[in-house]
């Protein structure tokens, strides 16, 4: 794929997002679906292995577990701790996804190795800013849920800037600030459209759950959980590159140098 495809300046276009995001799937699919086994789908599975059990008990009115204060306690803390591990790994898969993406963009082939390095190596700084996002996303939806949603869409570039640009914790999420400028409504129907295509499809395996349960059921709830995280994951990537090549006519090989 040559840089001219990708963008132009002053337009972001939601159909060459989607047609970009699929196109480097689709080149990198084994890599792609690597990492995101790796870091969402395996996590996903054991972490719903883990807490399922204690779920049940108490959605079938298990007494002992309703009333146990320890059972109760148990229960809480494995949600809590659950949803950190899944948190983390969804950064993680963020971060290697958009280094096979860049990698992929400027005509090289992403090594699966590679691209765990640079997200164990972003972790901590990646981290910080997950949960300043998140933090300060949910502050501004309790005053006004529009004002939170434009706040995380101004902020949505931030992994993607850090990995790429090593720009920092805060300097990272300023700079997300200013490439989404005047195209956050655009963003905004782009991850609309992906959130709806995955509810619809998680949708699909609820009802799978209902059917038939047990092992099976996890299983593929863990398969639906890596492919939406690859594709959104790969699409925010993609977003990035847009908004530079859009605003600044920055080239991939451009994008690229800083890893030479």
């Amino acid at each position: 794929m040559t840089t001219a495809t990708l963008g132009r300046p002053g337009r972001f276009e939601i159909g060459r997002v989607f047609n970009t995001t699929f196109g480097v799937i689709t080149r990198n699919i084994g890599i792609c679906a690597g990492l995101a086994l790796l870091f969402s789908g395996l996590p996903a599975f054991l972490i719903r292995l883990w807490t399922q059990p204690q779920l049940d008990a108490v959605l079938h009115g298990d007494p002992g577990a309703m009333a146990d204060p320890n059972a109760v306690w148990r229960n809480s803390s494995a949600s809590v701790i659950g949803g950190l591990v899944a948190f983390v790994c969804s950064l993680l898969l963020q971060s290697a996804l958009v280094r096979a993406t860049i990698e992929d963009l400027n005509g090289k082939r992403p090594s699966f190795g590679d691209c765990i390095q640079i997200a164990i190596r972003f972790l901590l700084p990646t981290l910080a800013i997950g949960l300043l996002v998140y933090f300060g996303s949910i502050l501004a939806m309790v005053a006004l849920i529009v004002p939170g949603i434009i706040l995380w869409l101004g902020w949505s570039m931030s992994v993607p800037v850090l990995i790429q640009e090593r720009r920092g914790v805060f300097g990272s999420m300023s700079r997300s600030r200013a490439l989404t400028k005047g195209s956050r409504w655009s963003l905004f129907g782009l991850f609309l459209i992906l959130i709806i295509i995955a509810m619809i499809v998680q949708w699909g395996m609820l009802l799978l759950l209902v059917l038939f349960g047990g092992i099976i059921a996890e299983i593929g709830a863990a398969l639906v959980q890596t492919v939406v995280s690859m594709v959104l994951s790969i699409a925010a990537a993609v977003s990035y590159v847009e908004l530079r090549q859009a605003k600044e006519g920055t080239s991939i090989d451009e994008l690229a140098e800083i890893f030479s």
